[in-house]
């Protein structure tokens, strides 16, 4: 495989219109803009695409650190990203980590390698103190709320979100709620948590322990929800639910099970996605496509 130089002596050229040809420039004449390419072609020769990046300073490519792709949640944030990276001419690098540590750095280290001009963390693990380490080698936003640390982030008010559906269900004469949610350690879910209780004790209600379920994602997660459920004694009237998906499932195989929907179990889920308008179940729109957009311009 050719160099540069080897290309401009076969095509009897200067190495300053190789380069020219390389990066389409105008002003360069038909011939020699022919030979060069015949030389290119006949010395196989293959851009080293870290050295163009380095010397142009940027990559044109943003990761997004996303726990899993297949999930609506983040799959819409990303739609986001993505058609605004489209339209300012960038590339996209998802690292999906399953909320593994270890694959959250390796995104992070291709950052401080200049492998990628910004990260988008959708969803994390990783401390706080190491994101704002890593921060030093390029911007990183975060889609969440960052509590006033010196990160950049767009986030959607989850306890807000949440307390509004509570309230909605308590105005419905609902006092026995649970909720589910995708993972209970995560920021937005503490958030979410917050809400809930805030509103149980506006009613003087106590949290029920039982009627909260984790790593609730998919619509089989349903399944397991309604099958807890068919075991207590004592069941909760209304269930507030983080997905539309999961809520899908719940409705899907509580009917399949003889639970009468809202009669039984009311349902209030969140994102409305198609789903909720296929099945008909009421649901809290959230920005997620908007803030992706959001989070790439600001990167």
């Amino acid at each position: 495989m050719g160099n540069i130089r080897e290309i401009a002596k076969l095509a009897g050229v200067s190495v300053a219109t190789v380069s020219r040809v390389l990066n389409h420039y105008p002003y360069v004449k038909e011939e020699k803009r022919k030979a060069v390419w015949e030389a290119i072609e006949k010395l196989n020769y293959t851009r080293n695409i870290n050295a163009v990046h380095l010397s142009r300073g940027k990559t044109s490519i943003i990761g997004i650190i996303i726990p899993y792709v297949n999930h609506p949640y983040f799959s819409t944030i990303t739609e986001g990203i993505a058609a605004e990276a489209l339209r300012n001419g960038y590339h996209l690098l998802l690292f999906q980590t399953n909320y593994d540590i270890k694959k959250e750095i390796d995104a992070l280290e291709m950052l401080k390698m200049k492998q990628v001009d910004g990260i988008i963390i959708c969803s994390r693990t990783v401390d706080w103190e190491r994101i704002e380490a890593y921060s030093q080698y390029g911007p990183i936003v975060l889609c969440e709320d960052v509590k006033g640390r010196n990160l950049s982030s767009v986030s959607i008010d989850h306890y807000y979100a949440f307390l509004m559906g509570m309230n909605y269900l308590i105005k419905k004469g609902h006092r026995k709620i649970g909720y589910c949610i995708g993972r209970i350690t995560g920021t937005n879910s503490k958030a979410r948590q917050a809400a809930y209780q805030e509103a149980l004790k506006q009613i003087n209600e106590r949290p029920r322990p039982e009627w909260i379920f984790d790593q609730c994602l998919y619509i089989e997660d349903g399944e397991r929800v309604v099958a807890s459920l068919l075991r207590m004694k004592e069941r909760p009237t209304a269930l507030l639910v983080s997905s539309d998906q999961v809520a899908a499932g719940i409705i899907t195989f509580g009917k399949n099970k003889g639970l009468k929907i809202p009669e039984n179990l009311a349902v209030l889920s969140f994102d409305n996605h198609p789903i909720s308008e296929a099945l008909n179940i009421t649901t809290i729109e959230l920005p997620l496509s908007v803030m992706g957009k959001k989070a790439f311009h600001m990167i």
